[in-house]
């Protein structure tokens, strides 16, 4: 018998927790914590303490980062995968679709055409190259990684926050791409804002307590595979590493341990200071370009 093995939640008994309810001291997992002045409660305690003047998003159920807990905590994820599916057949429908909206930092289409890309101020490449995919099996690999990592993690964080999580993930590892790599090399997929799904993991993960060595081996194998060329096929290292340092760093701050007001004041702040540094980021190569005309 395994004595080191954590206890199931009460409510859902697969999943393993280190975390009690302040209250009743059953154990809990991320999906029916919900935040009190001090730790943490489950949502039969919350439902007993309610009402007294209290309005009922006060004591509705949270997740560990605070947000409100969803009827089905997988929204947000299945439409990410609807709208990354929605413009892969776009791309495959409507020629000349791709070479608009991929990442590229400044090229000539034809000779003689004006110059375009990000540093012409086509700003929103940066986002759209995150949703857009040509081939079909870059789009299903990136689309299982998402269902895989974005499930758990929309559970655990809520909606709108793992929604900040992705997106700034994969403006993280767009910045990074610009930033690194030839301006006129084409780079577009999921995979950035995926990796920053595999940082949140590992940092959700720290903060439950979680067994780390295989969320450690996991990252090692996927930056490792990052760097290997098979073909013509390249992957962007810059991505899935700009992706993955930005989705732990905006993840760490969702996190961070306080209460309230003040908490969420922190979470957003934490956030909003991810999307300056890859602003800057975005700032001192659009500068750099501008230089060389």
């Amino acid at each position: 018998m395994d004595t080191d093995r954590l206890p199931g939640c009460y409510r859902h008994p697969d999943r393993d927790t280190g975390i009690r309810c302040v209250r009743c001291e059953r154990p809990i997992c991320p999906e029916c914590m919900i935040s009190a002045s001090v730790g943490f409660q489950c949502p039969e305690c919350v439902r007993e303490a309610s009402g007294a003047g209290r309005r009922p998003a006060d004591s509705a159920p949270r997740t560990l980062a605070g947000g409100l807990v969803a009827a089905d905590p997988h929204l947000v994820t299945k439409i990410l995968i609807g709208i990354n599916v929605a413009v892969f057949l776009a791309a495959q429908a409507v020629p000349g679709l791709p070479v608009r909206l991929e990442l590229l930092g400044r090229y000539v289409e034809y000779y003689g055409a004006p110059l375009e890309g990000v540093s012409t101020g086509q700003y929103y490449r940066l986002l759209t190259s995150v949703f857009l995919h040509v081939e079909w099996w870059h789009v299903i690999g990136n689309m299982i990684g998402l269902w895989v990592l974005g499930g758990p993690l929309e559970a655990a964080l809520g909606r709108v926050r793992y929604l900040a999580v992705y997106l700034l993930s994969g403006l993280g590892g767009s910045a990074l791409v610009y930033l690194l790599t030839a301006p006129n090399t084409a780079t577009l997929g999921a995979s950035g804002a995926v990796f920053g799904l595999l940082g949140a993991t590992a940092v959700l993960a720290r903060r439950m307590r979680y067994e780390m060595r295989p969320v450690i081996i996991m990252v090692a194998l996927m930056l490792g595979l990052t760097f290997v060329r098979v073909g013509d096929i390249s992957v962007s290292w810059q991505a899935h590493v700009g992706g993955l340092v930005t989705g732990a760093l905006a993840t760490l701050g969702l996190l961070l341990p306080a209460a309230g007001r003040k908490r969420v004041l922190l979470q957003w702040g934490s956030c909003a200071a991810v999307f300056l540094l890859a602003v800057l980021l975005i700032a001192v190569r659009t500068a750099g370009l501008a230089a060389l005309t």
